[in-house]
């Protein structure tokens, strides 16, 4: 004999949708835009100093890197030249 506590009750309907099925899609996407406008707040932004070091150290790698490509291709080049004729 099945127990009460087996048995679901009938009168409780499964929910669709959950909190967003009440929700039209206008009023979620102002949601979203409030919570991305949030977030943004608690942002810490750098200084013009800050930004200024980091945007000088990134150009610096930058032209560090090309100039490490362009030696490592530059060999690669002439080792395939001096094998394949």
């Amino acid at each position: 004999m099945p127990d009460a506590q087996d048995e679901a009750p009938e009168s409780k309907k499964a929910r669709k949708g959950g909190k967003r099925g009440k929700k039209g899609p206008l009023k979620r996407l102002a949601l979203f835009y409030r919570q991305i406008v949030a977030e943004l707040r608690k942002v810490v932004w750098p200084t013009r100093n800050q930004l200024t070091t980091y945007t000088a150290v990134v150009i610096i790698f930058v032209v560090i890197m090309i100039g490490l490509v362009t030696v490592i291709d530059y060999g690669l080049s002439n080792a395939a030249k001096y094998v394949f004729g």
